[in-house]
């Protein structure tokens, strides 16, 4: 059922990109509509360093070049000694031996080969000051459990061992040891006790201004919502909702009020323009008449929903701030759904295709509140009804 493959990762200029809109405050989505790339991807880029960029890696000075590794296969091809090839490049006569030793010999060294291995040897992660300085690290995590600040634990230790080098770490350190946990030092469990609730680190001069994010603007209330609408008289209102998997992705989903009839919509990422775009489609899909109202939730998502009424003539409603009752058949259906689309599952993986057929299996199985009749059964006879 599920799609294969995942596409190719970023180039080097694309990671750059990916980290320089990361630390500007954009989204995931937003980055992701940029770079052109599934907003799972891009998330689990971000996730494996625990949203820090990677150091740039730089070769030390006193490594070979690829031009003296290519020197260096030149001589030998040309029956050079190890010493006039060194004298050459000003090396040292053992730095050229060790060099061709390590890559194959005299009649196997090729200078893209050793480049390639070297740079891989030095990948090698350095352990990080926590993972050396037990006595330090064991005083930081138990603050950590007791739920004071990087910033708090750097600044009391300068204080109390002031006289003690060892014993200082900057707050920064200590947010890098616990973000990426492949350092292996602080437990994740301590990001619990991180005030801000965050996963990830997001640099401090991040900002969301000028983002569309907060309140909905010209929202809707579902007070406003037409009475037939309530009483589930009359088929064509609708609720919709995303779900959420692993990696952000999600699936947005819209279940039709009398009849329960669901339907499952693949979108590329959590924005509005991505969410709305793809509601749009799937909607032009049915009869005009078969949807006049969508009740939706606070979440940003619908943002655009002025623009989505223009593109299908579906006017929006809003429910209240954590209000969840005022959708009951979404969140019910939502339950149901996770059978075949379980948290913590890359929800990317499902096509169009996919979730046609999850909704057709709903859509044919009897329900209680229904009379035991399956809601495709009662669409088509309130359709017929109605016409």
């Amino acid at each position: 059922m599920a799609r294969l493959g995942r596409p190719g990762g970023l180039s080097a200029a694309g990671k750059k990109e990916l980290w320089e809109r990361w630390k500007a405050g954009e989204s995931v989505s937003d980055i992701s509509r940029a770079l052109k790339k599934p907003p799972g991807s891009i998330h689990g880029m971000l996730k494996a360093t625990g949203g820090i960029a990677p150091p740039e890696r730089r070769r030390a000075c006193w490594a070979l070049t690829p031009a003296e590794r290519e020197e260096i296969s030149r001589g030998l091809a040309a029956g050079n000694s190890m010493r006039a090839i060194a004298a050459r490049l000003g090396r040292t006569a053992s730095t050229v031996s060790r060099e061709v030793g390590r890559n194959g010999g005299r009649e196997d060294y090729r200078a893209s080969v050793a480049e390639e291995r070297a740079w891989r040897r030095a990948r090698r992660p350095k352990r990080c000051l926590l993972a050396t300085n037990n006595p330090l690290r064991d005083v930081v995590a138990k603050k950590l459990k007791e739920d004071w600040s990087p910033e708090q634990i750097s600044g009391w230790l300068k204080t109390r061992y002031r006289d003690n080098g060892a014993m200082h770490i900057s707050h920064e350190t200590i947010y890098r040891t616990l973000f990426v946990q492949a350092r292996g030092v602080l437990k994740k469990e301590l990001l619990a006790h991180l005030r801000s609730g965050r996963m990830m680190r997001k640099g401090r001069h991040a900002s969301t201004k000028g983002q569309p994010r907060g309140q909905i603007k010209e929202a809707v209330s579902i007070r406003k919502r037409p009475p037939e609408a309530e009483d589930r008289a009359v088929p064509g209102h609708w609720e919709g909702d995303l779900i959420a998997g692993s990696r952000n992705t999600h699936v947005a989903t819209l279940v039709e009020r009398s009849s329960r009839f669901v339907m499952l919509v693949e979108v590329k990422g959590k924005d509005t323009e991505s969410v709305v775009a793809a509601l749009g489609n799937q909607i032009r899909r049915l009869p005009k008449t078969m949807m006049d109202t969508l009740t939706w939730d606070r979440g940003m998502e619908m943002a655009a929903h002025k623009k989505f009424t223009v593109a299908t003539d579906v006017s929006v409603y809003f429910c209240d701030p954590k209000s969840p009752w005022q959708r009951a058949t979404s969140e019910n259906t939502n339950r149901l759904l996770r059978q075949y689309l379980p948290r913590k599952t890359d929800l990317s993986v499902y096509g169009q295709h996919d979730l046609d057929l999850i909704a057709l299996k709903l859509n044919t199985r009897p329900r209680k509140t229904l009379g035991y009749d399956t809601p495709a059964a009662t669409l088509a006879k309130t359709v017929a009804l109605t016409s």
